[in-house]
């Protein structure tokens, strides 16, 4: 497949602003989004939690923000994307820091939904950040944005120190992330800008907007992201406990191993849009699912240990990854997935610029609720196997749906081609 031409349209004065302010909240956003996954390790011992539990309480916050990306993305289609983004950030300040408080995990639960509205900022963020850019350069504008993912290892940095600073107590963090969220709400405002031409849409009925729920494509690039972004929150809300659990780590080194997953996932993604830009979403993506497949497999193998009996009598052997391999592995995982994410959003920016906040809503939902589901079975099949790469077994089998429909689609694709191509040319 030949590379795609670079073009070198204009971009407006203002759009870097808006694209440096958007992608800033959008880290501090996601940073709270996912602070359930250091915050909860502290409150499973203190509450006595079971791993499903424990996977359901970090979680919950992504359930919320999967289900506010539909209506999200068509109020910015409506209204624009500055007053929405800026409104869903303030909603959230006192809930998060109503966490503190909370002693019960129904209370933590309840608040976590709430919380979890920070997670809705993608949808709001990527048609606001995508209009300001020209086609060829809006893989990389989202991609840039997207990096913002990077909160995820930012609260694994964050939020240990604050609980060591605090002696131990967990309650500083959500007290700390409120006084962000407030701090960051009101810098982007200052920072950010408006074009009334972006809400073109606006008078589209919601009949219509809605209406590209019928095009199969929209369930295919749901699919994917449910993967690449399912997959990363899945793994980012996991991992710390993860390296506890399995190699004995206590919780500021396994969050900074946990870090060199969360990190490349977020801040490659801007490398991830320009890759799209210039090779094709369809090549790019194929490509991460192949690298996604490969390590997945690896991964999935348990620590193993058996015995063969030969000639000379029994022998030993043991099969598993040591912390170091594990790690590396899980990084290219990290970096596929980064540009997964960016070259999903290409898709959607190709096929459906027009509608971009309702699309993007509608995958943005199925990726978010990939996040809230995987953790959940996670803790599931770890209570019930007692295997705890079976997280990764689970991964391994959504990836492989995913090359087997890509492979169908794009042969279908290139039939009707074809056939489009015989039927031009003369009797």
């Amino acid at each position: 497949m030949a590379t795609q031409p670079l073009t070198h349209e204009p971009v407006p004065p203002r759009a870097y602003a808006v694209l440096a302010s958007s992608t800033f909240a959008f880290t501090i956003c996601f940073a709270i989004w996912m602070m359930f996954a250091v915050l909860g390790i502290p409150i499973k011992q203190q509450l006595g939690l079971s791993e499903t539990q424990f996977g359901l309480l970090a979680a919950t916050p992504v359930l919320s923000g999967a289900l506010v990306r539909l209506p999200l993305g068509i109020w910015t289609d409506r209204y624009g994307g500055r007053i929405v983004f800026f409104a869903l950030m303030l909603v959230t300040v006192i809930p998060i820091w109503m966490i503190s408080h909370a002693t019960t995990l129904p209370q933590l639960l309840i608040l976590g939904l709430f919380v979890g509205l920070a997670g809705g900022s993608f949808s709001v963020g990527t048609p606001y950040v995508a209009r300001w850019f020209p086609r060829s350069r809006q893989g990389l504008a989202m991609g840039i944005f997207g990096a913002g993912n990077s909160g995820s290892a930012l609260t694994k940095f964050v939020a240990p120190a604050l609980i060591v600073a605090a002696g131990g107590s967990w309650t500083v963090v959500p007290r700390v992330y409120a006084i962000a969220m407030l701090v960051t709400a009101v810098l982007f405002w200052v920072c950010s800008s408006s074009d009334p031409a972006h809400r073109a849409t606006s008078s589209a009925s919601l009949r219509a907007q809605l209406a590209m729920l019928r095009d199969p494509r929209v369930w295919r690039y749901s699919q994917y992201y449910s993967v690449v972004f399912g997959g990363y929150v899945g793994l980012s809300l996991w991992m710390t406990k993860y390296y506890i659990g399995e190699y004995g780590f206590d919780i500021k080194i396994a969050a900074l191993l946990a870090a060199c997953f969360s990190l490349p996932g977020g801040v490659l993604r801007a490398i991830g849009g320009w890759i799209s830009d210039r090779y094709g979403a369809h090549r790019t993506t194929w490509w991460v699912m192949w690298v996604c497949w490969v390590a997945f497999f690896l991964l999935s193998y348990p620590q193993t240990d058996f015995i063969i009996h030969t000639a000379r009598g029994p022998q030993a052997f043991h099969i598993g990854l040591s912390a170091l391999p594990f790690t590396a592995l899980l990084f290219i995982v990290g970096v596929a997935m980064a540009v997964g994410k960016a070259s999903v959003f290409k898709f959607i920016a190709n096929d459906f610029g027009h509608n971009l906040g309702a699309v993007s809503g509608v995958v943005g939902l199925a990726g978010g609720l990939g996040g809230f589901i995987l953790p959940v079975l996670f803790g599931l099949l770890a209570d019930l196997t007692g295997v705890r790469s079976s997280c990764f077994m689970l991964l391994y089998g959504t990836v492989c749906v995913s090359l087997v429909w890509m492979h169908y689609s794009q042969r279908a694709k290139g039939a009707g081609a074809g056939q489009r191509v015989l039927a031009a040319q003369p009797a």
